[in-house]
């Protein structure tokens, strides 16, 4: 167990309770200097009185963790980075002060920032803006993405409504797709229909609640169409399971609350295609073999990897791992971490991740370890793919397919357990690819794909020398 000091945390706990340091020392049974000691971080909490504090003030001892400080150190570095602030000279250990001492200070910093991002680029602030007051609290898909990532991607309530759906209607594996049909059919009167991508304008799904029909494109693949299928019975079936889910959120508007609707509609999809136990129970004995499990269970590539992150029952886990999607431009368009991995939120993510790596070899599987600056090493894999529907072809000429790539990664500690980590020597430091989150907040001075400088580290350029790049400290 490594030291945890939580002295702002514990701090403000005994301030909300209005207690003294002589009486909250009483209460934990230890003298009120050594109490001192603890809320001014110079000494880390022992397990004895995290006991004590979970048994005298009911707290959530992982609430006290050390993961949520290291993801808001994370976000304030990335914010941080922005060369608003470069003129601030702020520090890597300035913000670990204020993430010890001062955590509510610190979101509240990241949500302004955040607030600025969203009310526009520049010198300008949101001040100056007269129509600032009518923005959006917080851009949809992040809010979405941070509800999940609270919820660690695992909704118990929508796994257990998938199990009923198939107690309930005798599905069967290898015939889902038309099971499905059937349920749409006798149980919600809905009827299913391939319909000529001309006559889709476009779309890959639509249903039409008046004439109750479901069309679904003939560009989707078979695991798309049974995912699409199982999509809508979310919806007919489920759809107050979905929105209690969803007012668990607590969003900012009526358009997250549509986009987290439609997430977990996904998951309830996922979860019908993979059922829980014989999902688990699959990949572990296949040692998370992904090409085995898309035949087994009729998924996609991408399918496989993101059901994997949401098997997190208490009791019956699988690996933690996160997930990042990404466009050939960098952009990342999903993004999930149970590994500890931090990914950005902010600007250009770290090119050396091998999931941009993965573009230069479109459809094979790429492997790679890695470690962060603060030590943290992972097992990562990556692959190309091409979405569903998007590889058409329209006047006689084929339109740009749009590819995208999937990272899927763990901690090192995982690795045995996965096929892919096979034939490597994990002990051998030269396989071992040093990377970042991103160039601003990596302290590495030695990397040659830095494309901008650092935030932590004061920029020196010296004419007589050139470094690995051109922001090498003292290049």
């Amino acid at each position: 167990m490594k030291a945890l000091r939580i002295g702002g945390k514990l701090r403000r706990l005994r301030q909300e309770r209005r207690l003294s340091q002589a009486q909250m020392a009483a209460e934990l049974a230890i003298s009120p200097s050594y109490l001192n000691l603890i809320e001014s971080n110079q000494r880390p909490v022992t397990v004895t009185v995290l006991l004590k504090l979970a048994e005298k003030f009911q707290v959530d001892l992982a609430a006290l963790g050390g993961d949520g400080d290291e993801r808001l150190q994370t976000d304030l570095m990335e914010a941080l980075s922005d060369p608003l602030f470069e003129a601030a000279d702020v520090k890597a250990s300035d913000v670990r002060e204020l993430v010890m001492q001062l955590p509510a200070m610190g979101r509240a910093f990241v949500a302004l920032y955040n607030s600025y991002r969203r009310g526009g680029a520049g010198d300008a602030g949101l001040g100056d803006d007269p129509d600032a007051e009518n923005l959006p609290t917080a851009i949809p898909s992040e809010e979405v993405t941070e509800f999940i990532q609270r919820r660690r991607n695992h909704f118990p309530e929508l796994e257990e409504a998938a199990e009923q759906l198939w107690l309930e209607n005798g599905l069967a594996l290898f015939t889902l797709q038309q099971d499905l049909v059937k349920v749409l059919s006798t149980r919600f009167a809905v009827d299913v229909e391939i319909a000529p991508a001309e006559a889709m304008q476009g779309l890959l799904r639509y249903y039409n609640p008046l004439t109750r029909r479901l069309q679904l494109s003939e560009l989707l693949p078979l695991a798309s169409r049974t995912f699409q299928l199982a999509h809508q019975i979310a919806f007919l079936g489920y759809r107050k399971e979905i929105d209690q889910a969803v007012s668990g959120g607590k969003s900012s508007s009526p358009e997250a609350d549509a986009l987290a609707a439609s997430a977990l509609a996904n998951y309830f999809a996922a979860a019908v295609m993979a059922p829980y136990d014989r999902f688990l129970e699959a990949a572990r004995s296949t040692r998370y073999e992904i090409n085995t499990l898309q035949h087994r269970f009729g998924l996609s590539f991408e399918q496989v990897c993101h059901r994997l992150t949401t098997l997190q029952r208490p009791g019956n886990e699988g690996i933690p791992f996160h997930l990042i999607r990404v466009d050939i431009a960098g952009n990342i368009s999903k993004r999930f971490s149970l590994s500890g991995i931090h990914i950005a939120r902010f600007g250009a993510a770290c090119p050396r991740w091998n999931v941009y790596d993965a573009f230069a070899t479109p459809g094979m599987l790429r492997v790679q370890v890695s470690r962060m600056p603060d030590g943290g090493a992972f097992f990562c894999i990556a692959r190309t793919l091409t979405p569903a529907g998007r590889a058409v072809v329209r006047g006689g000429l084929p339109q740009r397919a749009g590819t995208l790539a999937i990272g899927l990664g763990t901690s090192i500690n995982h690795a045995r357990d996965i096929v892919y980590g096979d034939g490597l020597n994990l002990d051998d430091p030269q396989i071992v690819t040093p990377i970042g989150v991103s160039c601003r907040t990596c302290p590495r001075n030695d990397c040659s794909d830095r494309a901008m400088p650092a935030l932590a580290q004061r920029l020196m350029i010296d004419e007589n020398k050139r470094g690995y790049s051109t922001y090498s400290v003292g290049s």
